[in-house]
Formats: structure tokens, sequence, C-alpha cells
């Protein structure tokens, strides 16, 4: 039996399932994860986060002509083999303008995007060319296809720009909107039922009366939320007793694809958030070989009909750190499934930077500690790594995800996690 575990065997108390490690909790949540059913078509200027249910196909090439890719003069490359070619301007060809076949010996003051005219097969830049009068005198010797783009050269008609489960970033619109597309159709957001437990949690604004505090948890994961597009019911704290948690349970189940509870879900007497979900539902995983973090709990409650399915349930631990850090290894990736993302794509990726500092102090549980990347370009460690310490989440831009049983030296190479990458 792993060393990490305690058990108390008793004719009365059975013991502890053995603590899963982060990989197979995290293979037990993706595997569970099904995109949801549901799509609704949106402006493509209103689509950014979303992911898109229906490919994308060009019905248009990209671009739509051949066209100049800087300012200056469109010309037949064989008229300038000289070096110093003198081209009467025949025309003039601003963006957007269609202009008349270009004669031979001939050059057209042309800009940026502007359609390039029949016969002419490249573009001398503006820099090397000199006006005179109503000529120009080329000091170049340009190659057929110079500063030319040529019709298609991006997007070719037909073909898939952006493919089922690709979450829509301001370029991914920019491409659709390229081809012309004025609506996508995009999965409908997943909508995520949120309580909060604990008589002791208490609202900014309210006087904080002995043994409270405030509850930071709430204003934490209803971010989060936002940050991933969800569509959230808050139905806040909810009274530290088997019956309220369990008809919280059961209203939020109905409408819901995900609950997401902070607190309640460790081992003490007043942690009733367990057994009200084993009571309404079931739970299939609980306790993570993680630090922060181990008390985090999946299953599902089920809906009042009994055909009605169920509503998948995460419970986050009571503290902050832990909650923060939980939500990002386990419920972001869930729900960027549960969106309709790829499963390779619903993964962070780690990348290898150094540490600047020791950490002697080696956890049998899989560690994320919070750091900052430093001047040098390396990682500096937060002071305090304690689970309550929220300052720590300010202060730091990513987390090491560092192995049990691991050290680490100034100078080791470590797995870092950018924040910027997973909010």
């Amino acid at each position: 039996m792993p060393a990490n575990i305690t058990t108390r065997n008793s004719p009365d108390k059975p013991s502890r399932p053995p603590l899963q490690s982060v990989e197979q909790a995290l293979r037990t949540l993706l595997d569970a994860a099904a995109p949801v059913d549901g799509a609704e078509a949106v402006a493509t200027l209103d689509a950014c986060g979303r992911v898109l249910a229906v490919p994308v196909q060009a019905h248009i090439n990209v671009p739509g002509m051949d066209n100049s890719q800087m300012d200056g003069y469109a010309v037949r490359a064989a008229d300038c083999a000289s070096g110093e070619a003198r081209l009467r301007v025949s025309q003039r060809i601003p963006a957007g303008h269609v202009g008349q076949p270009l004669e031979a010996g001939t050059a057209a003051r042309i800009f940026t995007g502007a359609m390039m005219p029949a016969g002419a097969d490249a573009v001398v830049m503006q820099e090397a060319c000199e006006a005179d009068g109503e000529h120009v005198i080329v000091r170049h010797v340009p190659k057929a296809g110079e500063w030319v783009r040529y019709i298609g050269e991006d997007i070719r008609q037909g073909s898939t720009i952006l493919e089922v489960g690709s979450r829509l970033r301001p370029q991914e619109l920019g491409l659709a909107a390229s081809v012309g597309q004025a609506e996508l159709s995009v999965r409908r957001r997943v909508r995520v039922a949120v309580f909060f437990t604990g008589d002791e949690l208490a609202m900014p604004g309210e006087a904080l009366k002995p043994g409270a505090i405030y509850n930071s948890n709430r204003f934490l994961l209803r971010g989060l939320l936002q940050k991933l597009g969800c569509e959230i019911s808050d139905y806040g704290i909810v009274p530290d007793n088997l019956e309220a948690t369990r008809k919280t349970l059961r209203e939020a189940a109905q409408q819901h694809d995900l609950i997401i509870t902070s607190g309640g879900v460790s081992v003490g007497e007043e942690d009733h958030v367990k057994p009200a979900v084993e009571a309404q539902g079931r739970i299939n995983m609980w306790q993570i070989a993680m630090k922060p973090g181990k008390p985090l709990a999946f299953g599902e409650v089920n809906r009042a009909a009994a055909d009605a399915g169920r509503a998948f349930f995460i419970g986050l631990p009571g503290n902050p750190v832990s909650s923060f850090v939980t939500f990002l290894v386990f419920v972001r990736p869930f729900l960027l499934r549960l969106q309709g993302l790829p499963r390779e794509a619903a993964l962070p990726q780690p990348v290898a930077m150094r540490a600047d500092f020791d950490w002697k102090k080696a956890d049998k549980r899989q560690e994320f500690l919070r750091v900052r990347r430093n001047a040098q370009g390396g990682l500096d460690l937060f002071p305090s790594q304690g689970s309550n310490v929220l300052t720590s989440t300010v202060w730091a831009d990513g987390v090491i995800d560092n192995p049990p049983g691991k050290t680490i030296a100034a100078g080791d190479i470590v797995s870092f996690i950018s924040f910027q990458e997973l909010l």
C-alpha cells in the first residue's frame, strides 16, 4: 500500500480507497466528457470564444484576383531587363479599382492590394523607381511574379478552412470573414450551476461576524467560468446541512450540464456535499494525489425524470488556492471537452524552463507550485505555497507541474504551465 494512504480499518468504518493520481483522475474526467448536444448560428462578429459545430468551407478564392503586395509599379518584367528602364506611366490603379490591359513598354502606378492589370507580370516597389514626369525610371531587374499575390494563393475555393471543434479566436474570425462568412454554427454554451457551502461564508459588503470569512471562491470560480464562455447559474451560499445541499443539487441538475461546488467534499462531520451527491446520484472519483487540491470529487446527479439523464458534478476544495488549481487542472479541460474541443486541444501544453530556486520539500503527491518568470529567463518561487495563500495566484504567472517525490535545485529544468494559456 502506498505510504501516503491513511486507512482506519474497523468493523464500522471501511478503509478509504487509494488516492488517484492526477493522470488517472484527468483520464476519468475526459473519458466521461462528450460535447454537449445543440448548436446555434451566431454572427461571426459575436463568435469569439465559441466552438465550431460545423466546418467552414471557402466559397471563394482568397485573394480573389492577382494583386500587388506593394505600392509601386506594375510592369512586364521583360521591359525592365536593362536595370535602367524608362517607361511611360499609362494608368493609375488604386485598391478596389480595375485597370486596363497594360501596353508593352509602359508601367502602371499601382497600390497595395490593387488588382494586377492584364499583361503585367511583376511589381517593382516604388523605392526602386524614380518618377520622371509622365514616365518612371525602373532601376531594378524584376523577375516574373515579383511582389504579386496570385488568385487563391492563401485559400482555394472549396477548401475547408476551419474544422469542427475549432475554438474561435480573433484570427479564426478574421479567416472566416475573409471568405465572406457572416454567420457561424457553434456549439451551444455549456450550462454550469455553482454553489458554495460553509456557514462561515459572508459576501463582501456584509459585516464579518466572529469566525466568518468572505467568500472569495464565488468570485474566483465565476470569473474562471466566464473566461470559458459558460452560461452560469449561481445558487449562492447554501446552508451547511445535508437536506439543503440535496435540495440545491436536485434543482441544479434539471437544466444544467455540470454542477460545481466549493467546499464540503472532505471528510469532516460538516462536509455534506459528498453524501448529498451520493444520495442524488453517485460519486465516481474522490480524492487526488495532488497538492494543493487533494479533496476533489467527480460524479453525477440524477435529474427528476427517470429518462432525463443526469448532470455531471465536480466538487472542488474549499481552500481558495486548491479550488483555483483544481479548476485549472481538471475543470477547464473537462469543460473544453463539453464545449466540443478535441481531447488533445483541451489539455495545457507545458514548456521546459529553468528553476532559479531550491525546493527541498519533496511531497508524495504531485505538486503545482506557484512561480513567476524573471528577467533572467528563469522561474522564481512564491515564498509561501499554502493552499490558503490567494496572493500567490496574483503574484504568479503560472505553475510548475512537479512530479511526486521530486526535489528541485536551482538550475534544474522544470515543467511550466503559464496562466496566460490557461486563462
